[in-house]
């Protein structure tokens, strides 16, 4: 089954001295490849370069920024294919930005074949 893993933080906190998260998430990515459970996975741009598009009736709204004016954000994104959600939150779990923010398990709808 297909899951997508939401990487959410606030931007500017910073982990632990000592920690170099670009070294951790690259090591992570390394594993998680080696495994054969990522699919593929990305980083974002920050929200400032964010654009918002809403179609109300025949009008297409498009405003700068993200869709919610919140302190968390999504900073990127992994695509899983594992065995069961128990295997999923395993790998979030290991994922470095999930000791200062937080990881969102989210199954893929089954696709029709």
């Amino acid at each position: 089954m297909q899951y997508m893993l939401l990487i959410c933080g606030v931007e500017g906190v910073e982990p632990e001295p000592g920690v170099d998260m670009a070294a951790e998430t690259e090591a992570w990515v390394k594993d998680t490849n080696g495994r054969g459970v990522r699919v593929l996975g990305h980083r974002l741009r920050p929200v400032a370069d964010a654009t918002t598009v809403r179609v109300r009736g025949t009008e297409v709204l498009v405003s700068d920024g993200p869709f919610a004016e919140t302190k968390e954000q999504i900073f990127g994104f992994d695509v899983l294919e594992c065995t069961d959600l128990d295997e999923a939150i395993e790998v979030a779990a290991r994922h470095p930005v999930a000791r200062i923010g937080t990881i969102e398990v989210r199954p893929f709808w089954p696709t029709e074949v």
